[in-house]
């Protein structure tokens, strides 16, 4: 009986190696995430492009990190040239697209910018990106499962369930970073701007009262001559 059960225990171990290995490659092959952070300089515009597949779902985050104004234009353009989403002025933004087959271009425009230059972080996720084969091939190099009484489709849909909300957490914390840098720097420029505005008030509170005391002294001071 011993030997029996340390048999079922080591194919069990099996099984379960073998079945996550083949769906593993079937199941998270077909989302791919991930980010950028880069600067624009003032007047200038930057482009990139993202290869899709037909029928796949191409989803674009984006945000102004740090700024003047907190602001950019952003444009989305198809294989074909077609302008299909474009934000003016925004400190952020999501758009989703149905793709087809081609180059997809996202573009960051700071032209109407002449001094400040704008750190901007954007994120990809692309859903349906898998290959053309079949999802359950795996269940072929898979044996042994009615004497184990186990159902390899329960252990997809449990792998399919914690991929899932293990991507939903990344991109939770993700978007949290990004809002964490775009805040500080936010007070970082309110604080560089409150102490700039606190010395220029004390060196005009210097000022003032230097003329009071000169004009107050000049009220006493008899500098008038008679002539007899």
């Amino acid at each position: 009986m011993t030997l029996v059960s340390a048999f079922l225990c080591v194919l069990s171990v099996f099984v379960v190696l073998v079945s996550e290995r083949f769906m593993v490659q079937a199941v998270f092959s077909q989302s791919l995430d991930s980010d950028f952070t880069f600067t624009l300089p003032a007047g200038q515009k930057e482009c990139f492009f993202q290869t899709m597949k037909k029928d796949a779902s191409l989803e674009i985050e984006y945000q102004v990190l740090d700024g003047a104004g907190l602001d950019v234009d952003f444009f989305i353009y198809s294989p074909s040239g077609q302008l299909l989403f474009s934000d003016y002025r925004k400190s952020d933004g999501v758009h989703t697209v149905e793709t087809e087959d081609g180059d997809y271009m996202f573009c960051f425009d700071n032209t109407f910018s002449t001094v400040s230059e704008k750190l901007i972080f954007f994120e990809l996720i692309l859903d349906n990106m898998g290959t053309d084969e079949d999802p359950d091939d795996w269940k072929e190099y898979v044996h042994g499962t009615d004497m184990l009484d186990m159902k390899l489709e329960d252990i997809m849909d449990t792998i399919n369930n914690v991929k899932a909300r293990l991507g939903k957490s990344l991109h939770i914390q993700t978007a949290l970073r990004a809002y964490e840098a775009r805040d500080r720097n936010l007070q970082e420029s309110n604080f560089d701007r409150v102490n700039l505005w606190s010395v220029i008030n004390l060196i005009i509170m210097v000022l003032v009262s230097a003329i009071q005391v000169y004009l107050v002294r000049s009220l006493f001071e008899d500098k008038s001559k008679i002539h007899t």
